[in-house]
């Protein structure tokens, strides 16, 4: 039988624009191989493979190069197909049971809200490759279970900064968070994710990483309820809420095409 194979835009209202994801309803499980052989087939950041698990969903996800333990815009586009599919009511919570236990989704609106652990960073020194490889000066520097994280002085320095990658994979981290205050009235921060050791040089919209700038931003500005612009070349806005331990993401998603897999 033909799998079921969709690409999602994720975190954004528009096609190709976003965080494209795969999506793959899977009818039987699969050997880890064959899906890691997909994910590097589909060459996105991330292909996620749905299973019926009862009233849930099992859900993993790969980049081209590793399975990873918590992905927010592969399963922001997960539950956007399970409700445009009818697979679920629209009015149903989507529960999905993956590696970083269960998450939920909901929907409000034209958003999906989703149910997430908080991954705060705690100050840290930084090994000289990482200063080194994004070439600018930080003005704060922490880690958490999987990630650096460098707070650094402007908006501009954000968007301007190109960083070695060859040396950055070179640090036993998945990615690189690096971010600032926004200087536009639309969003409370901005940010970019580099995660080359995981085969992905920079992530358009990483809702993972804002389980780490929601804690520390909802710290550092005094407010639980934020939202977040990801100032990659195809941008994507993240609504995040602060509810320790707990962090809630908020975006929206639209399909770009739908077809069956005959592998």
């Amino acid at each position: 039988m033909a799998l079921k194979l969709y690409q999602v835009d994720a975190f954004t209202d528009r096609v190709f624009g976003g965080n494209p994801a795969a999506v793959c309803i899977l009818t039987e499980p699969r050997q880890d191989t064959w899906m890691q052989s997909l994910a590097q087939e589909m060459n996105l950041s991330e292909t996620a493979f749905l299973l019926k698990e009862q009233d849930d969903y099992g859900l993993r996800w790969f980049t081209p190069a590793v399975e990873v333990d918590l992905c927010g815009h592969a399963t922001l586009a997960s539950a956007h197909v399970l409700w445009e599919t009818g697979m679920l009511a629209p009015d149903e919570l989507a529960r999905f049971h993956t590696r970083s236990g269960l998450l939920t989704a909901g929907r409000r609106g034209d958003w999906i809200e989703m149910d997430f652990p908080e991954e705060p960073p705690e100050a840290a020194d930084a090994p000289l490759e990482l200063v080194k490889a994004l070439e600018l000066p930080p003005r704060w520097i922490g880690r958490n279970r999987r990630d650096y994280f460098v707070e650094v002085d402007s908006e501009e320095v954000v968007r301007k900064m190109r960083p070695d990658f060859a040396l950055l994979a070179t640090i036993p981290v998945l990615g690189t968070i690096v971010t600032s205050r926004s200087e536009s009235r639309e969003y409370d921060f901005v940010s970019r994710f580099f995660a080359p050791r995981a085969g992905i040089n920079e992530d358009p919209v990483t809702g993972s990483a804002h389980c780490a700038l929601s804690p520390y931003w909802s710290r550092r500005l005094d407010r639980t309820e934020l939202v977040g612009y990801q100032a990659s070349a195809r941008g994507g806005v993240v609504r995040v809420s602060h509810r320790s331990p707990r962090v809630i993401l908020g975006g929206q998603a639209i399909t770009v095409l739908t077809g069956e897999l005959a592998a």
